[in-house]
């Protein structure tokens, strides 16, 4: 078991891995090839392009549509500065294709003409700040160390990039910021884009696997968003359930994922969600709260309702930049019933979730299909559907969330039985996980754990809720046993 932490030992190892390539292509084209946007006519200025045939930068073409109907050339290139990224047209936001207002101090100009467009050929540009122009003349051989005799991942991986420009060393850098616990392994990496899963697939496909049970790379994933095939969810005994909810994370086909959003990108999507957000309606009727610009006593409601999400300060996150520019582009979407919660910018471009109050878990993810399905249809009307294939589900920021991306979980109180010896072998044979009612790495309080999933990949969104609510049942009647003083062990179930 080498794919874990810490990422940077593996890519080092001198053994060889070879593994089958995914099933699906995953480079599923954005928005900018599947629509006619307006794209903007830019063009480069002569301090750029010097910089562009001095630095030797290899340009990539691609056939797109302009807005006329007639075909042209986009070229690709490497960010040269700051307020530069010559970029993918999957990666630019309809937001800012059609905005025409560039900036004068930008070093790209607006043509005033098409004639000034040589040969159909456009340059799009979107400015970028989290690259540097002078590490970016150096050479792969410069940046990395020589492994000119290994036969390993960084030796195999070190001079790609995807079209957005992200590199295996973004991909590993939180791995390699964070050693980790000695007995606790957790997923080092994370994907930068929709490509990454694709164009790192040596590096990730074995870090899949050993995450998500042996998942292969031509295993196809499962969705089932039909709240009706859950069986059961609306009897668990409130005296112990206290609370349940689902949620799930989902990312903008179209853009970054937020370890190498822009600025730019980053409102693009705020902006984006904050109107799609605003078309629902009924029970799915709401209100946006941005972080940067909510009233004190709007969030001092939301810290009320244990709503509010905040800076990331886990090491895993801040190394993987999650928490650039905070909290610039992030907010809190609820509904009027404050059952149904959007979060905007933080680990992913959306986290959806259903929650409530009691042990109906049936109630919770009806509301949590339906609304979620109702987003989707949203964002597909603003050409921005979800990123979703075959092989991997809903692609999100970290491998761990493949698939569905789902955490099914309640509040429960299981004081005795998590005292009992064989506790943790129920779980893991129930296919469950538990934390403390805090999150990740926090204590229970009361004997209340936080009881949920521990599949995302390779089975659906009901086979896993339902694993909880048949789960957590069997938990409460167990603890209900040993309250009596009586034994459970002919209780304990199989593996499933």
């Amino acid at each position: 078991m080498i794919h874990l932490l810490p990422a940077r030992l593996q890519l080092l190892s001198s053994q060889t891995h070879q593994h089958q390539a995914c099933s699906t292509d995953m480079r599923a084209p954005g928005p900018g090839l599947q629509s006619k946007a307006a794209y903007s006519d830019m063009s480069l200025t002569k301090h750029h392009k010097d910089k562009l045939h001095s630095n030797k930068v290899l340009y990539n073409a691609e056939r797109v549509e302009a807005a006329s109907g007639q075909d042209c050339q986009l070229f690709l290139a490497t960010p040269m500065c700051e307020c530069v990224n010559a970029c993918n047209p999957q990666l630019i936001p309809k937001a800012f294709a059609v905005n025409k207002n560039v900036p004068s101090d930008c070093c790209y100009e607006s043509a005033t003409s098409r004639q000034k467009v040589k040969d159909g050929v456009r340059i799009a540009a979107m400015a970028k700040n989290c690259h540097n122009d002078y590490k970016m003349k150096f050479s792969v051989d410069d940046e990395f160390p020589d492994l000119s005799q290994h036969n390993n991942h960084m030796a195999k991986l070190r001079g790609k990039s995807t079209p957005s420009g992200f590199t295996v060393d973004d991909v590993i850098q939180t791995g390699v910021d964070n050693p980790g616990h000695p007995f606790i392994m957790t997923v080092g990496c994370v994907a930068g884009d929709e490509e990454s899963y694709e164009y790192f697939k040596d590096l990730l496909d074995p870090i899949i696997s050993d995450r998500h049970g042996g998942y292969k790379p031509t295993d196809k994933h499962k969705t089932d968003l039909n709240f009706e095939n859950l069986k059961g969810g609306d009897d668990l005994d409130p005296n112990y359930v206290l609370s349940s909810r689902v949620r799930t994370g989902r990312s903008i086909k179209g853009f970054t994922l937020p370890p190498h959003n822009s600025r730019g990108e980053r409102r693009a999507i705020e902006k984006l969600s904050i109107e799609a957000l605003a078309s629902l309606e009924g029970e799915f009727k709401g209100k946006y709260y941005p972080l940067n610009g909510m009233t004190d006593a709007e969030q001092e409601q939301l810290i009320a309702d244990h709503f509010l999400f905040d800076k990331p300060v886990s090491p895993l996150l801040t190394c993987a930049g999650m928490a650039r520019d905070w909290p610039d582009g992030r907010g809190i979407w609820h509904n009027d019933n404050k059952s149904f919660l959007v979060w905007v910018n933080e680990e992913d471009h959306l986290r959806v979730i259903s929650m409530q109050l009691g042990g109906n878990m049936k109630e919770v993810f009806r509301r949590f299909c339906v609304g979620l399905q109702k987003i989707e249809e949203i964002f597909k009307k603003h050409n921005h559907g979800f990123m979703w294939n075959e092989h991997l589900g809903y692609v999100l920021t970290c491998p761990s969330n493949l698939g569905t991306g789902l955490r099914g979980g309640v509040h429960v109180k299981l004081p005795k039985l998590s005292t009992h010896a064989k506790f943790e072998e129920i779980l893991t044979r129930l296919r469950l996980q538990k934390r403390g009612t805090g999150g990740v790495d926090t204590a229970s309080v009361g004997g209340v754990f936080d009881i949920s999933n521990a599949d995302r990949l390779g089975s659906s969104e009901v086979e896993q809720v339902q694993l909880v609510v048949d789960g957590v049942k069997l938990m409460v009647e167990m603890e209900k046993k040993l309250e009596k003083g009586e034994a459970i062990d002919g209780m304990i179930p199989a593996q499933k």
